[in-house]
């Protein structure tokens, strides 16, 4: 039976009442509420939708609350999380003169989330997604050769080391603090090269932020620093990463967002040719 509000029966199941107006997230379509439970704990409540959402539910279950938000209730493909509304917020830290502890707090959550893969629940590995970086340097035009060298440094990354669980979007608006202290949310439910989750850091929060003057050689290095990663390896996950985001944008016929992109992968081509 179709329902105008689809968290009803969870929040009549679960004994929750609203604490704010639902609302659907923008790309995957997922339903979300702030609710109090029944002891007057302040929570989220969210109904996945999309076989992507639903695996990071599932990853959400596993991680149990480390460096994660608590997972207070869960049911096939909807969860009831610990609402993480903290004062502070890695985004306005970012913008407002604290960067690099907005980069090292994200490094720290996201070491502590990397896991050992073998226990998981049944993941795709991250080189699935590289197909449409591998297809669009196939592509020609103009940005060709960017993206034939973003593939070929994709190619030499992907499976160097061994897999754990990543978040698959780590970045800006999805560490949040909480009551434990900065806590993720939202994970995408895929396996690969740790790598790939510190490069979104260099692509965020903002493209104001993200592209001004010597920012992300900054950035890259104090992920170089907290993680012990090289710097080369991270730069060349960030080129890796950026280029692979403007192939799906371009693919979603996103040309604005690709171009944005493209500026990161630009970026950090510059700062690999410079370590040359």
């Amino acid at each position: 039976m179709l329902q105008d509000d689809p968290l009803e029966v969870w929040r009549a199941r679960w004994r929750l009442t609203a604490d704010g107006a639902a609302f659907v997230t923008p790309h995957s379509k997922s339903h979300l509420q702030p609710v109090r439970a029944a002891d007057g704990r302040r929570a989220m409540l969210k109904l996945a939708v999309g076989d992507e959402e639903i695996r990071g539910n599932g990853v959400m279950v596993w991680w149990a609350g480390r460096a994660a938000a608590e997972v207070l209730a869960h049911e096939g493909d909807t969860l009831l999380l610990d609402r993480l509304d903290g004062p502070r917020s890695l985004i306005a830290m970012s913008c407002d003169g604290e960067d690099d502890r907005a980069t090292e707090i994200l490094c720290e959550t996201a070491l502590r989330l990397h896991r050992d893969a073998a226990d998981a629940p049944p993941l795709p590995d991250i080189s699935r997604w590289f197909a449409a970086l591998r297809r669009q340097a196939g592509e020609p035009g103009a940005d060709q050769a960017l993206f034939a060298d973003a593939w070929a440094r994709a190619r030499a990354l992907i499976g160097k080391s061994a897999p754990v669980v990543l978040h698959g979007d780590l970045h800006h608006g999805n560490v949040l603090q909480g009551a434990r202290g900065w806590q993720a949310i939202d994970p995408k439910g895929v396996i690969g090269d740790p790598g790939y989750d510190f490069a979104n850091l260099l692509n965020n929060p903002e493209p104001g932020v993200a592209h001004a003057p010597g920012r992300l050689g900054r950035q890259a290095r104090v992920v170089a620093t907290c993680t012990g990663r090289p710097l080369e390896t991270v730069l060349a996950w960030g080129m890796a990463y950026a280029a692979l985001s403007a192939a799906w944008s371009l693919g979603d016929g996103h040309r604005t967002n690709a171009a944005l992109a493209l500026t990161t992968a630009r970026l950090a081509q510059a700062e690999l040719a410079a370590l040359a």
